[in-house]
């Protein structure tokens, strides 16, 4: 039961990543590829449906967290109040800049809204990759259970006492901003229309070897960090082909792009954020929190979940609700599919 709790709180955190994480990437270029106020509001109107339901997968999954391991929520929160106090202020930042954005004509105002939604959108899409960062890493769980983090110290990833940012961690961050800038670019593409459309289809095909590479980067980076994930990557063969799959999505991606296989483009650029996510989901488990004080002292499914019986009356709720979710979203992307005209500005 806790395996399927783990696996569970899995896809609604990866499946936040690939939603949420392509109006991320929205905000992250937009500046580069809307450069008037009528195509701002171009790039604004494509996400504008879908940016505040993809959030309620970031909310849901953190509940899902909270009721199936709360001995790793109650840890990972007692050291990262900062943290969660910075992603609160840039989603709400973030959805103020959205909203409000036309609803004051002045040209100042509207400058500055945009240059919030670009800010928060990166710095959050940098601030995901650092707490992945941070999983993979390792934080210094005591004896206690609980978890003693600065928000930065040295900088050394080995170090005795470590921060929430070191250069692994920011590493990972601006890995995570690349590749949802990447993603946002190619969501454009199968968006938008007339310059802004052609604009993303430039960024998006230079972005991706970038991607790519920084990906590669981010692999050696680990490898030096934590090499034990590598020989359990290694015993775990059913691993294998989840980040063979993600490397030939992100290799393609840009083809796709310039043969203005749209659709496919995007379908390739979710299955590469995807397919590393669920790749590290399956290289971590059971592991929830590793500690770098002592490994016997790490947060895993089965030291930190709720009673068995409690987890079973839980699938039994969450199983209906996900259908009713995926039921939601599936409806509200076919309602709004195809391209946003310029013309259409709600936003």
């Amino acid at each position: 039961m806790q395996t399927t709790w783990y696996l569970l709180i899995g896809f609604m955190l990866v499946t936040y990543a690939v939603l949420d994480g392509f109006d991320f990437g929205a905000g992250i270029v937009h500046l580069f590829v809307a450069k008037t106020d009528a195509e701002r509001r171009h790039v604004l109107g494509a996400i504008g449906p879908v940016w505040d339901g993809n959030e309620v997968w970031l909310i849901a999954g953190a509940g899902v967290f909270f009721f199936a391991f709360p001995r790793a929520y109650a840890a990972s929160l007692s050291g990262l109040y900062l943290p969660m106090m910075m992603v609160i202020w840039l989603l709400l930042l973030r959805g103020i800049a959205i909203e409000f954005r036309s609803k004051v004509e002045h040209p100042l105002w509207r400058a500055a809204f945009d240059a919030t939604f670009a800010g928060s959108s990166a710095v959050m899409a940098g601030v995901l990759g650092v707490a992945l960062g941070n999983l993979a890493r390792g934080v210094p769980v005591d004896e206690s259970g609980w978890v003693q983090l600065d928000l930065f110290t040295d900088f050394h990833p080995t170090a005795r006492t470590l921060g929430a940012i070191d250069v692994y961690t920011a590493l990972v961050g601006v890995f995570a901003i690349a590749t949802l800038g990447a993603h946002g670019a190619t969501y454009l593409v199968w968006k938008t229309s007339d310059e802004v459309h052609a604009r993303s289809v430039r960024l998006a095909r230079r972005a991706w070897p970038v991607v790519i590479g920084l990906g590669a980067v981010v692999t050696v980076a680990t490898w030096l960090t934590q090499p034990a994930y590598f020989e359990t990557f290694l015993l775990r063969p059913w691993i294998w082909p989840l980040p063979l799959l993600a490397i030939a999505s992100g290799i393609m991606c840009p083809r796709y792009v310039a043969r203005g296989e749209e659709g496919r483009a995007f379908l390739a650029s979710c299955t590469f954020v995807a397919g590393l996510l669920f790749a590290t989901v399956g290289t971590l488990y059971p592991t929830l929190l590793r500690s770098t004080i002592d490994p016997a002292l790490s947060l895993d499914a089965f030291n930190a979940s709720s009673p068995r019986a409690t987890l079973g009356i839980g699938l039994a709720v969450w199983i209906p609700a996900m259908a009713l979710a995926v039921g939601y979203f599936t409806y509200l992307y076919w309602s709004f599919r195809g391209k946003v005209r310029i013309e259409d500005q709600h936003y």
